[in-house]
């Protein structure tokens, strides 16, 4: 059985973006990039929201990436090889391949795929992924701490929900991000 799971870019206290909707502080250095890159190597399926999949989009082609380093040439590979699940009401089309659209969150249809994939599962979009984690779907947490606060804005995770969780793994790093690792 898949696990899924919601790995995060925070800052501090707790949000993805600021009240602008910018994440330019959250940019990862290459230490931290190379981590996310192990962290998401076993990931089969992206499941996004709207906002974060047209996000991501700039991984299919590259352009957005003058002169990539290896470490983003190893993202952008691992995310062109994976599914990509896109939960929208009003995208109308997708723009990269192994994508398709849903047009409603469905807990069953998400615990039939956790069932039946080979590989994990991630869920991206802190709408989506907190309508996952009311549901108790998330297998497992993983918080990349940006040291920086911002104040307001987009939160990481969800309010009314409680989950009790058991710390798996931490570690810093050079440029003060700290990671945690959840498991429910």
């Amino acid at each position: 059985m898949a696990r899924l799971i919601y790995a995060a870019i925070a800052s501090l206290d707790g949000y993805i973006a600021d009240e602008n909707g910018r994440f330019d502080w959250s940019r990862p250095d290459e230490d931290v990039h190379a981590f996310v890159n192990d962290l998401l190597r076993p990931v089969g399926t992206y499941l996004y929201g709207r906002r974060l999949y047209e996000v991501m989009t700039a991984w299919e082609n590259l352009d957005a990436f003058p002169d990539p380093n290896p470490v983003i040439l190893d993202f952008a590979e691992l995310w062109r090889a994976a599914d990509k699940i896109v939960y929208s009401r009003t995208l109308n089309a997708v723009s990269t391949t192994r994508t398709r659209i849903e047009r409603q969150f469905d807990p069953q249809a998400i615990e039939q795929l956790k069932a039946s994939a080979d590989q994990d599962i991630s869920v991206g979009g802190a709408e989506l992924a907190g309508r996952a984690l009311k549901a108790g779907l998330v297998d497992d947490i993983h918080l990349l701490l940006s040291p920086v606060i911002i104040g307001n804005g987009t939160r990481a995770l969800p309010d009314g929900v409680r989950l009790d969780l058991r710390l798996l793994d931490s570690r810093s790093f050079g440029n003060g991000v700290a990671y945690l690792h959840y498991q429910r």
